[in-house]
Parts: structure tokens; C-alpha cells; sequence
């Protein structure tokens, strides 16, 4: 199937939410797997887990399952979308693109790119027996990854932003919506990406280079966050917000999952590297800031996209439009950090006790988003490619 001309680079977001799906099932190996030696569970301490055969066992096997079938999604559609984006800079409609506000559209490119680099270290993590005793010379082609997407996220964010503070042709009546935020979405994956080796390497010389880039990319996506936040406001007000482009009211929900997972690892890594305590009832405070202002925008968009009927149009019925992939990344998002918020916040500050009734508790609300979200995916995967 070529779409040639009516392709978009926002098909990217179905590569995305298929990565982000597969590093979700992860997390039940990360919180749940006991790994006291390494800071997230790699392939032996997940042997053992399911060597037992109890019910961490069964868990463990039905997470290693998802994370082998949605990373084949994520790589398949990845491969589909990479041809047809090289067949689509071949037409008129590219130009178009590149020059109107829907270039910052390019910016689903790098975001994709770097979550498959996140998805092939837990693919590595999790199948690759001892793979953490080289990790340390793992952790410089990472770095090198994440700069190369880093490069030409930047790339394409300045070329879109300097054109429009030279020509200041953005039409607010046509951006009624959060869409151009993909750019801050890219920007906060190139940071958490960066954090990962920042928390975890114990060479100071890749620690100190993990932390700047988390930090130089966090606070752009952070500043820019805050001006697209005000004007996507203001001309929603004005105009009120289109149909088609309706979930982008969910995406602040991704970008705080990554911004936060970022502070989180950049918090362990000072700790670590840089004898600087960490203070455990700020983490508890942190994580619950962050899930307040996600729940927030989540009953908003949804309540706006029910009444407006977007899951009607774009979901039941065989209506097509790329940006409903968008859906699928704060689903995602939300059980990810919900995890974190469980085990960093509520675990970690002994509110909860890990394993115990109210713990498993907490994870429901987040478990059925979960799986709201696959079936979502699924729906939309043969809509559009069956």
C-alpha cells in the first residue's frame, strides 16, 4: 500500500504508539521483578522469576510476549512509514507541508526514531543474558543515538520556528489545537532518553554528558510548553478546537510522563554519581503533582472528544484520519507513569507495601487504561492496514 501523496508524517505516531506499548508491558518486569544488582530487571534476574512458577512467573511470561509482539508492530510500521515518507518528499504535497504550519508535523520522525532506540535496550535488557556487565560500553552508542536524533529534532524545530518569527505567517485560526506540541513531545523523549544513561552509568565523563543533554532538552521542551500551552488556549477560546484534531488535548499527557521520568532518573543519578541525597517524600510529592495535571487533561479531552463524538467518527467508524494514532500515546503515558507514581511515590515512601493488596489496588485504574488503549490500537491498526 502507497499512499504517495496522501500520506503524512503524523502515520509516524502509529510506529510511536506501538514502541510505547511495548515499553508499558516492561514495566510490570521493572517494578515487579526483583533485581537488587542492577537498577531495572534484565534478562537473569527475569529468568529467575519465572523459574519459580508462581504468579510473578506467569506475569513475567506474559510481559516478555507483549513486549516481543509490539515491538514487532513498532519495527514493522516503522519500515512502512520510512518508504513511504522517502516516496512522499518526492511530491508537491511535501513542499506544501514544508511551507506551512504543518512542517512541525516532521517532528514525528525524530520521536519515533528515538523511542526505538529505548525499545531495542529493553528488547537487550530482557532476551540478552549478562548484558549489564557490558552495559557501561553500551551506554556511549546510546548517547551517540540520542545526539543524532537530538540533531535533527533541533533541526527541524528551529527551521519551523525561524520561519515563522521572520515571516509571521502562523495562522491562529487554523492551529485551534495542541498539534504543533509533537514538537515538545519529541523534544521530552530526546531528554528522557538522555536520563536513562545519566541514572544508571557510573562513568562520570558519559553521567555528566547524559545530564546535560536531559537538561538542555527538558527545559527547551518546558519553555516552548509553556508558550504553545498559552496560545493553543487562547485560540482554542477564540475558535474553539477542531474535530479532527481534538485528542491533541492529550498530549500534555505524554510530554509530562517523559518530563517527569526524567527528573525521576536525574534525581537517582545525582544521587549516585554526585553524593547528593535524594529525599524520598519529594519524590511522593513530585509524582503526585505530575498524575494530578494528567488526570485533569485526561477527563477534559475526554469529555471534549465524546460530546464533539470523535470516537464515533475516527474510531467506530471506517472514517480515516493519521492523528487518531494519537490516542494511543496517552494511554501509554499514563499507565507508565501511573507505575512510577505507585512504586517511586507511594512504595518508595512505604504508603503502600509493595506486593500487597492495596498495591495491586492502585494499579487497576491504571491496568484498564492499559488495555483500553491496546484494543484501541488493534482497531485502528486494521482499520488503516488490514
Amino acid at each position: 500500500m502507497n499512499l504517495i501523496e496522501k500520506y503524512s508524517p503524523t502515520y509516524f505516531l502509529s510506529s510511536l504508539g506501538a514502541g510505547g506499548l511495548s515499553v508499558s508491558f516492561f514495566m510490570y518486569l521493572m517494578f515487579l521483578v526483583p533485581h537488587p544488582n542492577t537498577p531495572m530487571a534484565t534478562f537473569d534476574f527475569i529468568l529467575l522469576a519465572i523459574l519459580k512458577a508462581d504468579w510473578l512467573s506467569f506475569i513475567s511470561l506474559f510481559s516478555l510476549i507483549f513486549i516481543v509482539v509490539f515491538s514487532f508492530f513498532h519495527f514493522k510500521l516503522l519500515i512502512w512509514n520510512t518508504k513511504q515518507f522517502n516516496l512522499y518528499k518526492k511530491t508537491k504535497a511535501y513542499q506544501e507541508l514544508i511551507n506551512s504550519n504543518s512542517q512541525i508535523t516532521l517532528m514525528t520522525i525524530p520521536l519515533t526514531y528515538t523511542m526505538s532506540i529505548n525499545v531495542c535496550f529493553i528488547l537487550g535488557a530482557v532476551f540478552i543474558p549478562n548484558l549489564w556487565s557490558i552495559v557501561e560500553y553500551l551506554f556511549p552508542f546510546a548517547l551517540l543515538g540520542f545526539i543524532i536524533n537530538g540533531f535533527f529534532a533541533l533541526k527541524i524545530f528551529f527551521e519551523f520556528f525561524s520561519k515563522i518569527l521572520i515571516n509571521g505567517k502562523f495562522e491562529s485560526s487554523k492551529n485551534n489545537n495542541f498539534s504543533s506540541m509533537i514538537s515538545i513531545f519529541a523534544l521530552s523523549m530526546i531528554a528522557v532518553g538522555f536520563a536513562a544513561p545519566a541514572a544508571m552509568s557510573h562513568n562520570i565523563l558519559v553521567n555528566s554528558i547524559a545530564i546535560f543533554f536531559a537538561i538542555f532538552f527538558s527545559c527547551l521542551a518546558i519553555l516552548f510548553m509553556l508558550i504553545k500551552l498559552i496560545i493553543g488556549f487562547k485560540n482554542i477560546l477564540e475558535h474553539g478546537i477542531s474535530l479532527e484534531t481534538a485528542p491533541s488535548i492529550w498530549i500534555i499527557i505524554p510530554i509530562l510522563t517523559l518530563l517527569g521520568i526524567t527528573f525521576v532518573r536525574l534525581s537517582f543519578g545525582l544521587e549516585h554519581n554526585y553524593s547528593t541525597p535524594l529525599n524520598k517524600s519529594s519524590l511522593f510529592i513530585f509524582t503526585s503533582g505530575v498524575l494530578s495535571i494528567q488526570i485533569v487533561f485526561g477527563i477534559l479531552g475526554y469529555l471534549v472528544m465524546n460530546k464533539m463524538g470523535y470516537f464515533k467518527k475516527y474510531i467506530e467508524s471506517n472514517e480515516k484520519s493519521p492523528i487518531s494514532f494519537s490516542l494511543i500515546c496517552p494511554g501509554v503515558a499514563f499507565f507508565v507513569f501511573g507505575m512510577f507514581f505507585i512504586n517511586f511515590g507511594l512504595a518508595y515512601n512505604s504508603i503502600v507495601s509493595k506486593y500487597s493488596i492495596a498495591y495491586f489496588i492502585c494499579m487497576f485504574p491504571f491496568i484498564y487504561i492499559q488495555i483500553k488503549t491496546i484494543l484501541y490500537f488493534f482497531k485502528l491498526n486494521k482499520k488503516f492496514f488490514s
